[in-house]
């Protein structure tokens, strides 16, 4: 089975709930970025690309929970977060963890809320 096959699904609802899947930095036909904020950026570029097929956009995101491989990582990662992310940022949880994916130094899930 691979990569793109696995079993879980990329978006869940539950009443006004969307869930997203973990994001990774990565690109069907091209190499992975380098650096914690191109990977950052593209990250988000791909979760603003699933919320936008919902409806949404990342004002709508409530909740983050952020993996990073490097501690070192944070205040770059943290940087482009802050100018991507609007006022009120999400709650977040930021854990260092090592990836399954070799290169990837971030992966990303959100929950969002519709606006009624």
């Amino acid at each position: 089975m691979g990569l793109f096959m696995l079993p879980f699904s990329k978006v869940r609802h539950s009443g006004g709930l969307v869930f997203l899947s973990g994001e990774l930095p990565i690109v069907a036909d091209g190499p992975m970025p380098e650096g914690i904020e191109a990977q950052t950026e593209l990250t988000l570029d791909r979760i603003t690309a699933t919320l936008q097929g919902e409806g949404l956009d990342l004002s709508d995101v409530v909740s983050v929970t952020a993996y990073l491989t490097e501690q070192e990582d944070f205040a770059a990662f943290n940087k482009v977060y802050e100018r991507r992310f609007p006022q009120p940022f999400p709650v977040r949880t930021t854990v260092r963890s090592d990836l399954m994916l070799a290169g990837a130094r971030l992966e990303l899930t959100v929950i969002a809320q519709r606006r009624n």
